[in-house]
């Protein structure tokens, strides 16, 4: 049941090729493939089976996870006939449905590996959930809605940018090569819900100029690449700041959230926040209502007032991990960094609003 999750979750909702609304089944002796497909992202794994039958089919996604996920028992017998008509059956239970040929299934494309190198599973997915807020939903510029791998010098950065804001993860890398290509969000997304949560093992990562193959043990996650050149990220990285904030994140997200209230689709306004003498306060106006708020923090350098999107700022902070953060300001209408109490594993850059009066 759980390998049928896995790789319906890259399977066709809605698909000119009837086979890639289903999941293929590939029997050999000894184990059963399942296979889903979307054309642009696909997911594959392997597992054993008493067999010694060779053959490929495909079968209906749901009726395959339904049936097999309700029948009674622990071993499933599943057998089909020349008519494509498929039957499972269990200890208790016995049902029938109709197959498709695997001959309409197309094929996963083939990754001739330029190069590879592996992450621990557990720290890529920390890196992926930590990025993926920044990536542009705007499909007019399909390159900033991936991720960019930027390996080099024994370093990998993860980095998002939707031209609001921008987010890097960062990592020492388990290899001395040079990697710079483009990932969907979509295939990421899948990519970190396949992986648990502390799960040690490596994935290992092969690419070539148009795909990529990410192995998760018996799992393969094949994702075609992005193309076009990505935004030159460390240009925007600030060089300098003239305020710093070290605060509690969890009182900050609150400080937001509560200012949010008034905020809606009709009734939108930037935040109003004032940094100077241990104290960050809020404060934000709309059509329905006002809300001041305050906390405390600990400030250095020059005292500020700037407004930013509350939406923006919210995500960043969520997606921060630690119990406080530091901000740094370089004035009224310079980008917004935030950052881990100490070091650097992590960059989110906020672009400010300029406030009115």
């Amino acid at each position: 049941s759980e390998a049928i999750s896995n790789v319906s979750r890259a399977v066709s909702q809605k698909s000119n090729i009837a086979a890639l609304e289903g999941i293929k089944v590939s029997v050999a002796p000894g184990k059963v493939t399942l296979t889903g497909y979307n054309l642009d992202l696909g997911i594959t794994t392997s597992i054993e089976a008493e067999t010694n039958d060779s053959g490929e089919f495909v079968v209906s996604t749901r009726l395959f996870s339904e049936f097999t996920r309700k029948m009674g028992g622990e071993d499933i017998t599943f057998e089909i006939d020349d008519n494509l008509i498929i039957n499972i059956s269990s200890a208790a239970t016995e049902c029938s449905f109709s197959g498709i040929s695997a001959e309409e299934y197309p094929d996963l494309p083939e990754v001739d590996s330029k190069g590879s190198f592996c992450v621990k599973q557990h720290l890529l997915k920390s890196m992926i959930n930590m990025t993926s807020y920044a990536c542009s939903t705007n499909e007019s510029k399909p390159i900033l809605t991936g991720e960019l791998f930027d390996i080099e010098d024994g370093k990998f950065n993860l980095v998002a940018i939707d031209g609001f804001r921008l987010a890097i993860r960062c990592e020492f890398a388990e290899t001395n090569d040079k990697f710079h290509f483009v990932v969907p969000r979509k295939a990421l997304q899948e990519l970190s819900t396949l992986i648990k949560d502390e799960e040690d093992s490596p994935c290992e990562i092969c690419t070539n100029d148009r795909h990529i193959i990410f192995r998760l043990g018996s799992v393969y996650v094949i994702s075609r690449l992005l193309e076009g050149p990505f935004h030159n990220y460390r240009l925007s990285i600030p060089t300098g700041f003239k305020t710093e904030v070290n605060v509690s994140k969890k009182e900050l997200a609150a400080s937001l959230d509560r200012c949010s209230l008034i905020i809606d689709e009709k009734n939108k306004a930037p935040l109003h926040c004032e940094v100077g003498n241990g104290v960050i306060k809020i404060t934000c106006k709309t059509g329905i209502g006002k809300v001041n708020d305050a906390i405390t923090a600990d400030i250095s350098g020059e005292a500020v007032t700037i407004g930013f999107n509350n939406k923006l700022m919210l995500e960043a902070l969520r997606a921060a991990e630690g119990d406080r953060v530091r901000i740094r300001f370089n004035g009224a209408m310079k980008v917004i960094e935030i950052l881990p109490p100490e070091g650097e594993n992590f960059i989110f850059l906020v672009m400010p609003i300029q406030l009115r009066g």
